[in-house]
């Protein structure tokens, strides 16, 4: 137990320091450099996001306007799926977990939408953050609104370029991609499938959370591994 907790201790001063070093070393522009060379899963972007209002599994209505000054990672998933959903919400819970260990933690948001709100009711809603992980202290799951049609979020989720087919189970194929939207709403990145290094997320995610937009100088060689041997 104390062993545990001091591993946890020493995480959370490893992100705390990663977090201000990287803010000081890096504009957002040359990170999306440095991550275009060392993350072949990364798209940087920089155009309004898709608007939306949907639902929270308490009924209350959720806007994105409602982020306005906080980082969303923003992804689509459906409870039902027993394949990329599952992986990739615990690909995004692991993100949460670095984050949250950090100042972090008070300016990022994590959105879930479901691509299936006709089965993914506010119960099995409730139950999806505990079972793979998610703080609800900075994370929503959200569904269509009960006046909306019921293809309402897949038609969101194509606004943010997925495309969907159904298997003649009836289940749904669609691209595996988390959408990184800034503090003024601006989508400003995907990360493209399950093998993407979280490490490139977080440090993308608090380049935005600071404000990091001034270029400053070259960092020192080697701190990108420096960063990884933290873990």
């Amino acid at each position: 137990m104390k062993r545990r907790r001091r591993h946890a201790i020493a995480l959370a001063a490893a992100w705390a320091v990663v977090a201000a070093t990287a803010a000081s070393a890096h504009s957002v522009k040359e990170l999306e450099l440095e991550l275009g060379d060392r993350e072949k899963y990364f798209q940087p972007l920089d155009k309004a996001a898709p608007e939306f209002t949907l639902a929270h599994a308490d009924g209350a209505p959720v806007r994105l306007a409602d982020f306005r000054g906080e980082v969303v990672v923003l992804h689509f998933i459906y409870a039902a799926c027993s394949d990329v959903c599952p992986l990739h919400t615990d690909l995004i819970a692991d993100v949460q977990a670095k984050i949250n260990q950090t100042p972090m933690k008070e300016a990022v948001r994590f959105v879930t939408v479901t691509t299936d709100p006709s089965k993914d009711v506010p119960e099995v809603m409730r139950a999806y953050g505990p079972a793979h992980g998610l703080d609800a202290a900075n994370w929503v799951f959200l569904t269509a609104l009960p006046d909306q049609p019921e293809s309402s979020t897949r038609r969101l989720a194509e606004a943010y370029g997925h495309k969907f087919s159904r298997t003649p189970e009836g289940r749904q194929v669609h691209g595996v991609v988390t959408h990184v939207i800034d503090k003024e709403g601006r989508w400003r990145a995907n990360f493209h499938g399950l093998k993407l290094d979280p490490t490139s997320l977080v440090l993308f995610v608090n380049a935005l959370v600071n404000d990091v937009q001034k270029p400053h100088g070259h960092r020192k060689p080697g701190f990108w591994d420096r960063v990884r041997e933290l873990f």
